[in-house]
């Protein structure tokens, strides 16, 4: 491999070294193409002339079976094997044993390494594995590029394919880039040490060098400010200060281990016990662990800093399997155009972090890190939750206008920022937004937010490795009001449970989590954990109004006890001189369909309601919305769940209690028509939502629109369904949806 050879020769050279060393009379080295074709690339034994012309489809004879399944054949009579194709051109047919492995990389199938002889015999283990040695060394050959061009003019390696990932849009948006193969796993060759001590040494001052990293990253610019990145990273101090992971990775080495293998296995020991947690934060927690324990082997073995896109210049789209939320911190963020993760859900840490951040996810894209290279161009569409690696120039052109088109767009939507959001009949309608990290509240005033209708606080326990203290907590919710300026926040209550688990916080696995024990009903069940967070929000809003809803109420009882237990918080406060709130607010979350019957009751225990649409229609219809099986079946823009909606409205009105939407629905421009002609005057979305529906708005004619509602909501047998005749007076008034 080392000498100054041309490729061709370089092949030509490793299969009669191959053949040599293990006694072959035959060994060929097939590869992979774009087209599914194995091509001979080099042999001794076979004819010379068969090279480049000798092809096999994928799964056809013994070497396309073996790259199809990625798996060795040993076998005494090849020509005896049902799959046996016979070449003519190669003069195989006076070779009887074959084994044949698969040259792999990632876990991805390259080519085919072959060898074979007269003789009847059953290659023994040792040579199979040797061979297999091999092949990886060729893989890497392969992937270097450095075979490109050897066959006749046209022929693409299927390293080189296009190739399209089908996953999960898990943060909106279109990023263009090349590939940055984020590797957390580094494999450790050097098991075992020869001097204890020196290894102790080594693995002290690795330690060392890990909590000081973690302290640089701790005091840059943009992490000095309180913040959801700086939690991930003072949770990572923690884990790295804690004696107890030292001191079992120092037993290690005692044991006999090296530095690194020590880390290595106190990482497996953890990694299988966290793997049989039930749990999914708990399973979320072992990727942060997993990237503690890997910083610290490339500490040891001289590979800091390597992983983390140092020298990588122009646009750059993160691909891994899994990745800890302060990973994607080492990368240069003004570089960062997308990710893709192999694992990940939309309540994944790093999704979190990227979500606030406006870098574009797809997630469950199996498959993309045993596909891509280094350098390969891609394409991550966070809106339809696809990936194109390698794309064609024409797929590529099409992204690039969709870019384009939506900066342009964008530019549109920001110039209507501080345009009044008012009907062309005149209804003022407050656009606000959503929001849960620190990093979103800038959004409020470049997005013209009128505020922001739900601010989701469960976000901030969630990226937390232990339970937040009432002081931090506190920090966090005067930020949000001091950035607001003035604006209405409204502040909604712990939501976890269902797939929202805390790792610190102990609960039983349920069949249906989402109809299970959260939010509400695990608060009240945890009145210390409720009334802290009580407390926190009473001392952030000293001299402020301070507006708090209590999410997923069923009964009104639950809600008469979260009240019963805010009114203690303010009088214990107040007993002590704390300042308070100028005015005190108090809502509750419309998303059970129970509540639609509690409507008048309801209204008389709170100041406001606010209607959670995504979690109200999913139970109103008894549908998923995660099942793709099913969710396209049921549209929220439908006549009964309309009238569901205008109930609730007209049970505000009649005792002049406000209401609001937050969710999906919000956001979509057409389902906001259908709201403001419903007769809401409130809506709550994401910060990228606001330009599009103030667009929408400015164009409509609301009473106009509630009339034809109104008249169609009436019809006993409809011609068109709600949604049909919402797209037709949408065209027929010109107003963008």
């Amino acid at each position: 491999m080392a000498e100054p050879l041309e490729a061709q020769a370089r092949l030509d050279e490793i299969v009669r070294q191959i053949a040599a060393n293990m006694v072959a009379e035959v060994c060929s080295l097939y590869v992979l193409r774009a087209d599914g074709i194995l091509e001979l690339y080099a042999t001794q034994g076979l004819n010379p002339g068969s090279v480049h012309l000798a092809q096999l489809r994928l799964g056809e004879g013994l070497v396309g079976t073996i790259a199809a399944t990625a798996r060795a054949l040993n076998l005494q009579d090849a020509q005896k094997h049902p799959a046996f194709t016979y070449l003519p051109e190669t003069g195989e047919e006076i070779f009887y044993s074959f084994m044949g492995v698969p040259i792999l990389r990632a876990g991805r199938t390259l080519g085919v390494l072959v060898v074979q002889n007269k003789e009847k015999r059953i290659y023994r283990d040792e040579e199979t594995e040797a061979l297999e040695t091999v092949a990886m060394v060729v893989a890497e050959m392969i992937a270097a590029g450095s075979l490109e061009g050897l066959s006749r003019p046209g022929v693409v390696l299927d390293l080189s394919r296009p190739v399209h990932f089908e996953g999960l849009a898990l943060a909106d948006g279109i990023g263009l880039g090349h590939v940055i193969l984020h590797e957390p796993r580094v494999v450790v060759t050097n098991l075992f040490n020869e001097d204890a001590e020196a290894e102790v040494a080594r693995l002290e001052k690795a330690v060392s060098s890990l909590r000081i990293s973690i302290e640089d990253m701790l005091q840059r610019r943009d992490m000095a400010v309180e913040g959801e990145h700086r939690a991930v990273l003072e949770a990572y101090r923690m884990f790295a200060h804690d004696r107890g992971w030292v001191r079992r990775l120092e037993e290690a080495v005692r044991n006999g281990l090296t530095a690194e293998a020590s880390v290595e296995k106190v990482q497996n020991d953890m990694r299988a016990r966290m793997m049989h947690a039930s749990d999914p934060f708990l399973r979320e927690r072992l990727h942060d662990f997993d990237d503690l324990a890997n910083r610290l082997l490339r500490q040891l073995m001289g590979r800091a800093g390597d992983m983390f896109g140092d020298g990588v210049a122009g646009d750059v789209v993160i691909v891994a399997r899994s990745m800890g939320a302060a990973e994607l911190l080492d990368y240069r963020r003004e570089q960062i155009r997308g990710l893709v993760l192999e694992e990940g859900g939309a309540t994944s840490h790093v999704v979190i972090v990227a979500r606030a951040l406006g870098i574009p996810v797809v997630g469950q894209a199996k498959g993309a890190v045993s596909m891509a290279e280094k350098g390969d161009a891609i394409i991550v569409d966070g809106e339809e939750g696809a990936v194109h690696l390698r794309p064609p120039a024409d797929v590529e052109k099409v992204f690039v206008e969709r870019v384009q088109f939506r900066a342009k767009r964008q530019q549109r939507y920001q110039a209507l920022r501080d345009v009044p959001a008012r009907t062309r009949d005149g209804q003022d309608v407050a656009l606000l937004m959503n929001a849960g990290l620190l990093v979103d509240l800038p959004q409020v005033e470049a997005a013209g937010a009128a505020g922001i209708g739900l601010f989701r606080t469960e976000l901030q326990f969630m990226i937390a490795s232990t339970m937040p203290k009432t002081s931090d907590q506190e920090r966090l919710y005067s930020a949000v009001l001091d950035a607001a300026d003035g604006k209405p926040v409204t502040f909604r209550t712990l939501d976890v449970g269902g797939d929202k688990v805390l790792p610190y916080l102990h609960q039983s696995p349920e069949e249906n989590p989402a109809l299970g024990y959260r939010a509400l009903r695990l608060a009240l069940d945890r009145p210390g954990l409720m009334r802290t967070q009580l407390r926190a929000l009473l001392k952030a809003s000293a001299g402020r109004e301070l507006r708090v809803m209590f999410p997923m109420v069923t009964d009104l009882e639950e809600l008469r006890q979260a009240r019963d237990l805010i009114s203690r918080e303010f009088k214990h406060l107040t007993r002590f001189a704390h300042a308070m709130p100028r005015r005190l607010k108090l809502g509750a979350m419309i998303e059970v369909p129970s509540l639609l019957f509690q409507l008048d009751e309801l209204m008389q225990l709170v100041d406001f309601v606010s209607i959670g649409s995504n979690d109200l229609f999913q139970f109103f219809c008894a549908v998923d919305r995660g099942n793709a099986q099913i969710s396209g079946r049921f549209d929220d823009l439908s006549s009964p769940f309309m009238r569901a909606l205008r109930e609730i409205l007209d049970a505000g009105q009649r005792h002049s209690v406000s209401v609001t939407l937050c969710g999906e629905m919000a956001g979509r421009p057409l389902s906001a028509m259908a709201l403001i002609g419903l007769g809401f005057r409130s809506i709550s979305m994401t910060s990228s939502a606001i330009g599009p529906v103030k667009a929408m708005l400015l164009e409509l004619d609301a009473e106009d629109l509630h009339r034809t509602i109104t008249a169609h909501l009436a019809e006993r047998h409809p011609r068109q369904t709600f949604r049909q005749m919402l797209e037709a007076y949408a065209q027929a008034h010109a107003i963008p949806h």
